[in-house]
C-alpha cells in the first residue's frame, strides 16, 4: 500500500494533482482543503495517501495532514459513503469543523455539504459519534461536554458566530452551569 509520496507538483486541476515521484507521475485526489494549501506547481510536496484498489482502479487520495487523513478513514468506513463523499466533506469543513459538529450533533451544517442531505448526515453523525475526537482533529482543548454544547447552541442561536462563541466557550471555567455559561460567555464576547 502506497502511503506517502514526496516529489515534484507538476499539475493541479481541482480536485485531481499529478505528482512526479522518481519519474512516475501519480495522480492523487485531495480535498479543497489540501488544494488550497498546496505549493505551486513545480514546487516539492509531500502527501500522506490513502490508497483504494477497486477491480478497475487504484486510486490514490491524499492529504497535507494526519488527521485529515484519518477523517477521511473513519468517513468512508461509514455504509453508502465512498472516498468522492469523504472529500466532499472534508472540502466543505475542516476536520475541526467535522468534529465540532459531530460532538455537537448538528446535521444541518453537514447538509450544507454539496451531496449531502438529511439522512445522510444523520447517518454520518450518529457512526461518527466518538471517533472524531480532539485527538484527531488536532485540537489542545478538550471535547465539548454537554454543557458547553448546550452554551454553544444558545450563543448561536442569539445571532453570534461560530468561531467567537467556540473562543468563548472555551474560557468558561469546568463545571459552569448552563445559564451561568452562557451569561459568562456573553461578558467575554462583549469585551472589544
Amino acid at each position: 500500500m502506497i502511503g506517502r509520496l514526496a516529489g515534484l507538483l507538476l499539475e493541479k486541476s481541482p480536485p485531481t494533482v499529478l505528482i512526479d515521484v522518481g519519474g512516475v507521475g501519480y495522480e492523487v485526489d485531495v480535498p479543497m482543503s489540501t488544494f488550497y494549501d498546496l505549493p505551486v506547481s513545480g514546487q516539492r510536496v509531500v502527501l500522506l495517501v490513502h490508497q483504494v484498489i477497486r477491480e478497475d482502479a487504484h486510486l490514490l487520495y491524499g492529504f497535507l495532514t494526519a488527521a485529515e487523513r484519518e477523517a477521511f478513514r473513519q468517513l468512508i468506513r461509514i455504509s453508502g459513503v465512498g472516498p468522492r463523499t469523504a472529500l466532499a466533506v472534508l472540502s466543505g469543513m475542516s476536520v475541526d469543523d467535522l468534529a465540532q459538529t459531530v460532538t455537537l450533533q448538528e446535521p444541518a451544517r453537514l447538509t450544507r455539504v454539496p451531496g449531502i442531505g438529511k439522512k445522510t448526515a444523520e447517518r454520518l453523525l450518529l457512526e461518527l459519534k466518538g471517533k472524531l475526537g480532539p485527538e484527531i482533529a488536532g485540537r489542545d482543548a478538550p471535547p465539548i461536554d454537554d454543557t458547553a454544547a448546550d452554551v454553544l447552541r444558545a450563543l448561536l442561536a442569539l445571532g453570534y458566530s461560530e468561531r467567537e462563541v467556540v473562543a468563548a466557550t472555551r474560557q468558561l471555567p469546568a463545571g459552569t452551569g448552563v445559564s451561568d455559561g452562557i451569561r459568562q460567555a456573553l461578558k467575554l464576547l462583549a469585551k472589544p
